[in-house]
């Protein structure tokens, strides 16, 4: 395994454009079967740390890691010191001494895992904290080169709820010349404020555009790809009582397509049937939705190359 000092991904905005490209380029490698079996985690030794659910996000760090070449050590929220009074600034000085990488979805507050990347010893990754969802982005921008053969250009209407998925879209998608991602969100539930900012200064700098409403009129017509998520994000309530008669205007259903009929649809999972899509739409042709979760294992394999020196910025391993 590459000794360079540890990387580490608590946010998109901690790779460059350049680190971004590669990396998501690697991903679609690994997703096409062209990217050779590569073991640069060999001899490493990976923690994967989840307080909160995860099916998707653990499952593909657990086996893209054991395909890498890594061990694994899995915790759960119940299991360590800090249960009895153990400090979490001490918890990441224990784990950097004895993990190679340790990726982790903690109590929602990227502040933690921030202190614990503040060594050089351990790859700290983000599998979700309550603001962005970065390896989900990464994953999203992965299926829509492995489906589109390219990112620049495309164009996405994102409809629901301006979570951490929809966050991690934006600051990523923005950094793609001539994308377009027009956010559809309920009032009082769009994009925390500081990421619409920064995905508008991306959108800027790389000559792509992003816009949000807070209704379900004019929708853009020739949008390649629909995109939804869970109402109820994972770990998260809603504060007020009658939330849900405010997202039904905003639910998937076939009437989207009337003026996008090949755009595909994607939705990062888990899926409520019936509520933020239909049927119809999440098991229908269409659907790429399923492949996009699959897409997270390999992104997850790019994710972990990177972090641990395994590939360069070009996405080549070395």
């Amino acid at each position: 395994m590459a000794s360079t000092a540890a990387r580490h991904l608590i946010s998109l905005d901690d790779l460059t454009d350049h680190q971004l490209r590669s990396v998501v380029a690697r991903g679609a490698e690994f997703a096409a079967g062209t990217a050779g079996r590569v073991r640069p985690l060999d001899g490493a030794i990976a923690g994967i740390y989840f307080r909160k659910t995860s099916t998707r996000t653990r499952t593909a760090f657990s086996s893209g890691a054991l395909r890498l070449g890594a061990q694994t050590v899995t915790f759960n929220g119940g299991d360590l010191q800090t249960n009895t009074g153990e400090t979490s600034e001490d918890t990441g000085l224990v784990f950097s001494r004895m993990l190679d990488v340790l990726v982790a979805r903690t109590s929602g507050d990227p502040a933690e895992l921030r202190a614990w990347a503040t060594q050089s010893r351990m790859s700290v990754i983000n599998a979700m904290s309550a603001d962005e969802h970065p390896t989900q982005g990464l994953t999203d921008l992965t299926t829509l080169l492995g489906h589109f053969g390219r990112i620049e250009g495309l164009r996405v209407l994102y409809v629901g709820e301006g979570n951490n998925t929809a966050a991690a879209l934006a600051l990523g998608l923005t950094r793609f010349p001539g994308t377009e991602l027009e956010l559809r969100t309920p009032r009082g539930y769009g994009l925390a404020g500081d990421v619409l900012a920064r995905a508008l200064a991306n959108a800027g700098t790389h000559g792509s555009r992003i816009t949000e409403r807070h209704d379900m009129a004019g929708l853009p017509a020739g949008s390649d790809v629909i995109y939804t998520t869970r109402w109820q994000t994972t770990g998260t309530s809603k504060p007020d009582p009658d939330w849900r008669d405010r997202f039904a205007p905003f639910q998937v259903n076939e009437d989207l397509w009337a003026g996008s009929p090949e755009a595909v649809f994607m939705h990062d999972l888990p899926a409520h049937r019936g509520e933020e899509v239909t049927a119809e739409v999440l098991d229908g042709k269409r659907s790429i939705a399923f492949d996009q979760a699959e897409n997270k294992m390999h992104s997850a394999m790019a994710v972990l190359e990177w972090c641990r020196g395994g590939a360069g910025d070009d996405g080549v391993a070395r």
